[in-house]
């Protein structure tokens, strides 16, 4: 019998599909930090929450007025998990105290990267999340199997270039897939 390796999403793109009905995760695009044999791990990037840049850094440092222009920084809501916590998405030109290398893209959960974005120093391209989603070992691959969810190629077009509310269509777009023409049943052959 032959043994088949464990295929892992990470730095793929999860779409919620039109059933999902974890409201924690309801019409979401989630991309997945890491993925192994442990669990998973995933940030939602079309959540924008009533928060700003501005916000987070009246709060970090109370004693400044945040720059002009942050207040226009929207903050996503990366997940249920830790919501207090930073998460900051961006293109990899720059590296800061907490930085991630991900292929073409990294993930810095420092607050240097909110200053800089703030200064207008930091990276080109940026997404700000607070929280994240989290999956114990095998129940990622579970929710892949009750259809619960799709997955695509990372692009960071969508993840970048997108208004958030079309993020999760023109990922399901790259597939060739229509949301709305979806069905709940799966198919087992």
């Amino acid at each position: 019998m032959k043994k088949h390796a464990p295929t892992y999403l990470k730095h793929q793109f999860l779409i919620a599909m039109p059933h999902m009905g974890d409201p924690n995760f309801a019409q979401t695009l989630t991309y997945i930090v890491e993925h192994n044999a442990d669990g998973a791990m995933g940030l939602v990037v079309n959540r924008p929450q009533e928060l700003s840049l501005a916000d987070i850094l009246e709060q970090l440092r109370p004693d400044e007025e945040p720059p002009l222009g942050t207040s226009h920084v929207p903050i996503y809501l990366g997940g249920p998990v830790q919501t207090d916590r930073g998460f900051v998405l961006h293109s990899p030109e720059c590296s800061y105290q907490a930085t991630v290398e991900l292929p073409g893209l990294s993930l810095t959960t420092s607050q240097d990267v909110l200053f800089a974005i703030a200064a207008g120093t930091g990276p080109q391209r940026s997404l700000i999340t607070l929280g994240y989603a989290g999956w114990e070992a095998g129940q990622l691959e579970e929710e892949l199997a009750d259809n619960a969810w799709l997955n695509c190629t990372f692009d960071p077009e969508i993840l970048f270039a997108m208004p958030s509310e079309l993020r999760r269509e023109a990922a399901a777009t790259s597939l060739g897939v229509t949301l709305s023409l979806l069905t709940n049943q799966a198919g087992h052959a």
